[in-house]
């Protein structure tokens, strides 16, 4: 969802997602992300490996705690920093309605949206 947020308020800049594992795309994520406006069922799920190579790294931003845990070493000019969000799919096995799981996603969606409208710019700048 931030690859798809970055992408669509900022279509001239350079995003690319991956991490620590492959899960696949997650079809709840689409159908939120569709609401939204922006179409991310082109989105694979990829590791750094099946990025193509880049001459150049300036930011890097973990979303999930696992990932900043984990996260390779990137070169020493690259930024790194971490902004955590709840896990959508471990919020919304608390439910059994549909629609309710469907909100983890949604509230998800926002708080990645809010920080790509709010914190990416001054990232991206710095």
């Amino acid at each position: 969802m931030a690859e798809g947020w970055a992408r669509h308020l900022d279509p001239e800049g350079i995003y690319l997602s991956a991490g620590i594992e492959t899960h696949g795309l997650n079809p709840h994520a689409v159908a939120v992300m569709r609401e939204a406006g922006v179409d991310i069922s082109y989105h694979s799920s990829k590791t750094l490996d099946d990025i193509p190579e880049i001459d150049r790294i300036d930011l890097v931003v973990t979303v999930c705690d696992h990932a900043s845990e984990n996260c390779p070493v990137f070169p020493a000019d690259a930024t790194v920093i971490h902004r955590g969000f709840p896990d959508p799919p471990k919020l919304a096995k608390a439910y059994s309605n549909p629609e309710e799981q469907l909100d983890c996603y949604r509230q998800v969606r926002d708080e990645i949206r809010e920080f790509v409208v709010t914190e990416l710019p001054r990232l991206t700048t710095a």
